[in-house]
């Protein structure tokens, strides 16, 4: 029997891509999602790309009734955790709904799944865990903290996983903490979505090129980088939901193996390994697209960094995995989805 795995935030970006790749390792899914920021027609584009029907439950993960009732009438083999809020500047203006959220929220989900005996958990973390980060490539030993309160809120549910793990050995608790995803699934069929001006860098340049977007705003250019902005490890969206197989893949050897010990708490960095700035990222752009990607140089955003890229050796150590696309793969994939997607999931 294939193991059955819950996927809350499945509708979004990152969660419609793992769910493509749990199919195709031959796991089982239900999807969880509130639609907050995403939409029932990118589950539908799943749906279309693997050939059959996913059981999809529109939920919150605050909503302790509803997880009862999802555990109830299923067994699952464990859980990968995307449900969350996810933008810096927002969660600058509004920390209490990002901690209401990401924090409150991933509490409920960890006493239903105790509740059901439901141990095994793949945790969307993120590199803000990071903060600014000291020596650079960023490794899982590095030095957490935040310049932001979503990058808080991600790190407060690190620090509860670890508590748990330290309570109760029979808990697997990886947490996968992602750098900067981007790029959208080679069909051009699903892709990033964002409700409203886009907060992450390529999907405002995709709304540019394909002129719902008038210019990109660069948000300073004085950083003490390359080119005076900032850096970031960009990962293409499907190698991350590779990732997230491979963490599952894993819990599911160790557990096979009869091992007396649990996994615990194992955080994991997903990353290419290499900076890239946001002008090279523009530059690559604008040559899949043939022409230049107007932009503005605008001040700093309140809680951003520099630099910041991944050592990725752990991944590869314990989980055999590696990030295998290119700068200019993201860029011809986001171009292919945006292209032919110029509203995104609203096709009315």
């Amino acid at each position: 029997m294939k193991n059955k795995i819950l996927v809350t935030g499945g509708a979004g970006y990152i969660g419609t891509h793992t769910c493509i790749a749990l199919h195709e390792a031959g796991y089982d899914m239900v999807v969880y999602d509130n639609l907050s920021n995403s939409s029932p027609e990118a589950i539908n584009r799943v749906s279309t790309l693997i050939g059959q029907p996913i059981e999809f439950i529109e939920g919150d993960i605050r909503d302790v009734e509803m997880l009862i009732q999802v555990f109830a009438s299923h067994e699952f083999f464990g859980v990968i955790h995307f449900a969350g809020l996810k933008a810096v500047g927002e969660s600058v203006a509004k920390p209490l709904l990002y901690y209401n959220n990401n924090v409150s929220g991933t509490i409920t989900l960890l006493e239903v799944m105790a509740e059901y005996n439901v141990k095994n958990l793949v945790f969307s973390s993120s590199a803000t865990v990071y903060g600014d980060p000291e020596i650079l490539p960023i490794d899982e030993n590095s030095k957490r903290s935040c310049t932001n309160p979503y990058g808080q809120s991600k790190l407060a549910v690190e620090h509860i996983l670890e508590d748990l793990a330290v309570s109760d050995d029979s808990w697997n608790l990886i947490p996968l903490r992602y750098f900067n995803p981007v790029g959208a699934h080679p069909s051009g069929q699903i892709g990033e979505d964002p409700n409203d001006i886009p907060n992450n860098l390529m999907p405002y340049i995709s709304q540019v090129a394909v002129g719902k977007l008038e210019k990109l705003s660069i948000f300073g250019h004085d950083y003490p980088t390359v080119d005076g902005t900032g850096v970031r490890d960009f990962i293409h969206v499907t190698d991350l939901a590779q990732g997230h197989v491979a963490a599952l893949n894993y819990l599911e050897d160790q557990i096979n193996t009869a091992r007396k010990d649990s996994v615990g708490f194992l955080p994991i960095n997903l990353g290419t390994g290499k900076g890239t700035s946001v002008l090279e990222l523009v530059t690559a752009f604008s040559k899949v697209y043939g022409q230049p990607i107007p932009y503005q140089f605008t001040d700093r955003r309140v809680g951003d960094i520099a630099s910041c890229y991944a050592s990725a050796d752990k991944a590869k150590a314990l989980l055999g995995w590696q990030a295998n696309l290119s700068i200019t793969d993201m860029c011809q994939d986001t171009w292919r989805w945006q292209s032919t997607n110029p509203n995104g999931y609203n096709v009315t």
